[in-house]
């Protein structure tokens, strides 16, 4: 692959692997973050440059990924006095892989449009683990031509890398994704809950659950640590409080209710008054501690 000029806006537990992903492809990145010690602490590790604000970050750049917190953080990482629409250049490619709300994914979109440059909203699916190991989902919103030309650039750190739609159907379908996540979680804390008060042996049933309709990413990666109340690792449920926020403001919308989503981020929330904000999703389990 020809070495492109890359700007990687947002360096958390996602960013940082994901644009290390980029700088070992061999192409030329150049990374901001809020925290500049993250910025450094990248830098030593991977081959590449550090901006002080989104503008110098983007300003040479071919492709321009940002991942950060919500829809106020890609407003302010775009349209900012020092953010990147104010020194893109034409004919370059925005990804944002934040998950956000398809709203603000088609307002950056209308902003880039008015400059000629491009936006593709990309958020991904895969967890810590999935962008430590370049093997995350991505789900595209945005323009066919567009899509094409960034997909080889976005496989630098994905298994799977789908166009959806137009933009903001890519963030649609990350609002499915959490929804569904929600939903196994919840059923699988109570198939565990059962489990263990019966004294079956949690590896046992996962291994043989995991070949049938029950299988799932969660019941393969999740249940026995569930079971052995281990959640110090994966999505935090103040992000999926934050996800599902998303999801319910969609719907409303659309008409559409999600009552199974709204019941797990009611449990969601008064485990969060226990202290588990930054546990994992798994922690959902805990709901039958009580």
């Amino acid at each position: 692959m020809t070495t492109k000029h890359i700007a990687f806006i947002g360096l958390g537990t996602m960013g940082f692997p994901m644009a290390g992903h980029l700088a070992n492809a061999g192409h030329q990145v150049t990374v901001y973050n809020r925290t500049t010690a993250t910025a450094e602490k990248w830098a030593a590790q991977y081959d590449g440059n550090i901006a002080l604000t989104p503008a110098e970050a983007a300003k040479d750049a071919e492709f321009i990924f940002t991942c950060v917190g919500n829809d106020e953080d890609v407003r302010l990482v775009y349209k900012a006095t020092d953010g990147i629409l104010s020194t893109v250049k034409q004919g370059a490619i925005l990804i944002d892989n934040t998950t956000a709300s398809a709203e603000v994914a088609r307002e950056i979109a209308q902003a880039a449009s008015e400059i000629n440059t491009d936006f593709l909203d990309a958020p991904v699916s895969g967890g810590e683990a999935g962008a430590v190991n370049g093997c995350l989902t991505v789900m595209v919103g945005g323009n066919e031509e567009v899509f094409a030309k960034a997909k080889p650039i976005i496989d630098c750190f994905a298994k799977a890398t789908t166009l959806m739609g137009d933009v903001g159907y890519g963030q649609i379908t990350k609002m499915a994704n959490q929804i569904c996540i929600a939903g196994v979680l919840q059923g699988l804390s109570e198939a565990i809950t059962l489990a263990k008060s019966a004294g079956l042996d949690i590896e046992k049933m996962t291994d043989v659950l995991k070949h049938g309709a029950a299988g799932s990413w969660q019941l393969e990666n999740r249940a026995v640590t569930m079971a052995e109340d281990k959640f110090d690792f994966g999505f935090a449920i103040d992000w999926m409080r934050k996800d599902l926020g998303i999801c319910f403001e969609a719907a409303e919308k659309l008409g559409v209710d999600l009552p199974l989503a709204k019941q797990v981020d009611e449990k969601y929330g008064k485990l969060q008054e226990r202290g588990f904000n930054r546990a994992d999703t798994s922690v959902l389990i805990k709901q039958f501690d009580e």
